[in-house]
């Protein structure tokens, strides 16, 4: 996208409402550093947010949370659903095995979007992520994944986008996430590993293993398990967890493209 056709403003409260969003509350502060604004920048922001009745502040003290008027943003948003249908039984299943929370997740822009999850149905979730939650396509294992599977210009494309937004990664990542290396192992391998999650509502205390899962010949989507990252060493999670979340993505992708076929063939015959 043309950096001169970016609209600061709004890429800074779409960035708010969606922090706001994630965590369900959160004080003027904490916004400001969640964003990387100043806190000035962040009051100006929050108030006018106030204003179109997309958040409001707590009866009992300062924190802001959003109103139900933000699910008015996704009425016109058409999902046909057949990833979130297909995974959601091996989501589960996943869960009471390996009694860890599980997450599906897809692109979208800059972020990875949880389509569906179990944290509600694991005794071991430390944060409770609904359907909507976001997660830097940069920070995170299911972002690593989409980003090693994708088509060369389309990761190219997202990563110079990274790098000509307001709060840019550190040069280095950026190189690091765009080196051949780096895509070829995570492809030979098929799972992106990211220990103490630095982006979650509890920085450092999880870590993270994904997969991808494929659709129409295209990557589009991860199954993510995450663990507390005081349970054991990377090594030991990839030994204990590995084989089972790719065995459930394999078979999520070959669900999906069963389902495609019937289409396929009418097409053919039109």
């Amino acid at each position: 996208m043309d950096k001169e056709a970016h609209i600061r403003s709004i890429g800074r409260s779409l960035a708010v409402l969606r922090e706001v969003n994630n965590a369900g509350s959160l004080s003027m502060m904490e916004i400001s550093k969640k964003v990387g604004i100043p806190y000035p920048t962040a009051c100006r922001i929050v108030y006018t947010l106030q204003e179109e009745g997309m958040l409001e502040r707590e009866p009992s003290r300062k924190y802001y949370r959003p109103t139900p008027l933000v699910q008015s943003l996704s009425h016109g948003y058409q999902d046909h659903g057949e990833l979130v249908t297909t995974s959601r039984p091996y989501l589960e299943q996943l869960t009471r095995e390996l009694f860890w929370p599980v997450s599906l997740t897809s692109r979208v822009g800059q972020f990875m979007i949880v389509r569906d999850c179990t944290h509600a149905l694991s005794a071991m979730a430390l944060n409770n992520y609904q359907p909507g939650a976001a997660f830097p396509l940069l920070e995170c294992a299911s972002g690593h994944v989409v980003l090693a599977h994708a088509d060369a210009q389309d990761r190219s494309n997202w990563l110079n986008a990274a790098a000509a937004a307001d709060s840019p990664p550190d040069p280095l990542t950026l190189q690091l996430l765009g080196s051949d290396d780096f895509i070829n192992n995570i492809c030979q391998q098929g799972y992106a590993m990211r220990a103490y999650n630095q982006f979650t509502n509890t920085p450092g205390r999880t870590s993270s293993i994904a997969v991808p899962i494929f659709e129409h010949g295209e990557v589009s989507g991860a199954l993510t398990l995450i663990y507390f990252s005081v349970a054991m060493r990377p090594e030991a999670a990839l030994t204990r967890y590995l084989s089972a979340l790719k065995a459930a993505a394999f078979q999520i992708t070959q669900d999906l493209a069963t389902i495609a076929e019937p289409r396929l063939q009418v097409g053919a015959r039109l």
